[in-house]
């Protein structure tokens, strides 16, 4: 569990072992608002199939993920699981969705925001279309690290350009599970509030497009991106979905055998 002082007010649902929150697009953005000074240097893991069976697989990742401020159901299948352990208002909150409502409220709410990640031709053309689609929005910082560990020297003075550039949000785009790792690991030395993101810069950037909304209200997002990249996600898609169905089913099975013998 988080060690902030300021806990989130939502109900958690343990799905093996992560603690998913059990909220609703609305009640973060409301609580994102009203904590976010008190938020700085901790950091929200946007988590999905792939990271839940990674961190029943890892205790060490598990504990990064439950040590994040929110961990937020990104992925249908989550916020499909909490409903049928008795949460019905549990809600999707997806990363790409989360940065898109931050965004249209930043210029009114004076929100900077700092983009580590990715690679410089997609960070260039997320500058751009950002300005295009937010009209004032206050872009801190934009870092594209190298394909490489960077040096102790190196990370230092990374963090302190973050800090530098006095961001709201900083914006964390490399992937599951290094942002995660990385988020972890610079708890407490940056200056305001990482969200791991994954794609959430090529979406916003136009690089890689989302799937059409009926998809996506069906569950079947993760269809459409392994339609756009089969090589580098067939193995997550396919044969992680399939592990995560057969261990909830476990889990499933267990706490009803628990609730039958008490």
């Amino acid at each position: 569990m988080s060690t902030n002082k300021t806990q989130p007010p939502f109900p958690v649902c343990r799905i093996l072992g992560v603690n998913i929150a059990v909220t609703n697009m609305s009640r973060t953005l409301d609580y994102l608002k009203d904590h976010l000074e008190k938020l700085s240097g901790s950091y929200i893991c946007i988590s999905n199939v792939h990271t839940t069976v990674m961190s029943y697989e890892d205790p060490a990742y598990r504990k990064i993920q439950n040590s994040a401020v929110l961990a937020l159901p990104d992925g249908a299948p989550l916020s499909a699981v909490c409903r049928k352990r008795g949460f019905p208002e549990a809600e999707r909150v997806t990363g790409p969705d989360l940065m898109g409502e931050i965004f249209r409220i930043s210029v009114r709410e004076g929100y900077r925001h700092y983009f580590y990640g990715s690679t410089q031709e997609t960070l260039d053309a997320l500058e751009v279309s950002l300005m295009e689609k937010y009209p004032g929005i206050r872009i801190a910082g934009m870092y594209a690290p190298p394909f490489r560990p960077l040096s102790e020297g190196e990370d230092q003075g990374v963090v302190e350009q973050i800090n530098r550039a006095q961001a709201d949000f900083v914006w964390v785009g490399l992937g599951a599970p290094k942002q995660e790792l990385w988020m972890a690991e610079h708890r407490k030395k940056i200056q305001g509030l990482m969200i791991g993101v994954g794609a959430g810069f090529d979406y916003h950037a136009g690089t890689l497009k989302r799937a059409p909304g009926w998809m996506q209200r069906c569950s079947l997002e993760w269809v459409y991106r392994l339609l756009q990249d089969p090589g580098r996600l067939w193995k997550r898609y396919w044969v992680t979905n399939r592990k995560f169905l057969r261990l909830v089913r476990r889990e499933n099975n267990i706490c009803q055998s628990r609730k039958n013998s008490i």
